[in-house]
């Protein structure tokens, strides 16, 4: 016995993918242009703010890809659609991300101890080009951060590629005023080192849902506690939670209810307390309950030790 559920319910996050989508294409052109500025100035933080840029870009693109997944059609033989595409995605993202991390890092490392002589002019250029970028995607985001946590993710990732084109840009001014060199790969550091930690929770959360893990919002103890709470309701157990894809955990369990209830349509009564309990005080739209009565109890122990 199940609630219903619409996987491809419109979200906050739907109702603002064209400014996203508009954010990831500014972001992809900032990136780009700091890789073919840090090439010609010979500068590392230029390349390093394009990484940092590429860890953002990811986030955002995989946003989208939810929001299109979640707009394909179920079938028989993959019932909840592609929505886990999003998280091998997420994992692929995180791999390569991880490589520019350390890439720039490594490199970093290098030119502290064997400086190169840069452009700090053409630095500053794509630097302020990089800036005028992020404060337009701020400008974009600015209204639907304040209602989809999405979206706030989105910008507060592109406010820290904003930090990262500020850094660019104090490096190519200590250059230009002291020639100190090194302010370049020092920079680079700084920006090497906002990519990795990202990078790491980023895969980590994905393996938790290839793993089915539990989702972090969701405390198991509590969910059994309020489902024991509810009226008629004697026990509950083989409780599981998981999550499809961002932003969609489901939930399951055998639910034990006294034999009295299921007489003049009970069970459906329990089956509308139980989803809108979870619904309302965990975030777990769709929940699929299996009712047993009291009487089945011997026979649950036997087939579920």
């Amino acid at each position: 016995m199940g609630h219903g559920h619409d996987y491809g319910a419109r979200t906050a996050v739907g109702a603002e993918r064209g400014r996203l989508a508009l954010v990831l294409g500014i972001t992809v052109a900032v990136l780009a242009a700091e890789i073919v500025g840090g090439l010609l100035a010979h500068s590392l933080v230029l390349i390093a703010d394009a990484g940092h840029m590429a860890a953002d870009a990811a986030g955002i693109g995989l946003s989208l890809l939810a929001v299109w997944f979640a707009g394909r059609p179920t079938s028989e033989t993959r019932t909840f659609g592609y929505q886990r595409a999003e998280i091998l995605a997420a994992v692929g993202n995180a791999v390569v991300l991880f490589g520019v991390g350390a890439f720039i890092l490594t490199e970093a490392a290098r030119q502290l101890v064997h400086p190169e002589t840069s452009t700090p002019s053409l630095t500053a250029v794509f630097g302020v080009i990089a800036l005028a970028g992020n404060a337009a995607s701020l400008a974009l985001l600015r209204r639907g951060q304040a209602e989809s946590l999405n979206i706030r993710g989105a910008f507060l990732e592109v406010l820290s590629d904003l930090l990262g084109a500020v850094a660019v840009l104090v490096a190519a001014a200590v250059i230009a005023g002291t020639g100190f060199e090194r302010a370049d790969a020092l920079a680079s550091i700084i920006i090497g080192v906002l990519i990795l930690p990202r990078t790491i929770k980023l895969l980590r959360e994905a393996v938790d849902v290839l793993l089915e893990a539990a989702p972090r919002h969701v405390d198991l103890a509590e969910v059994r506690d309020h489902i024991r709470e509810a009226p008629g309701v004697l026990d509950v157990h083989d409780l599981h939670a998981w999550t499809i894809t961002s932003g969609n955990p489901v939930l399951s369990a055998h639910v034990v209810i006294a034999d009295e209830v299921l007489v003049d349509g009970g069970g459906a009564r329990v089956l509308d307390r139980l989803a809108e309990c979870l619904a309302g005080h965990f975030d777990v739209g769709h929940c699929t309950f299996q009712l047993e009565p009291a009487t089945h109890r011997d026979h649950e122990r036997a087939t579920h030790p």
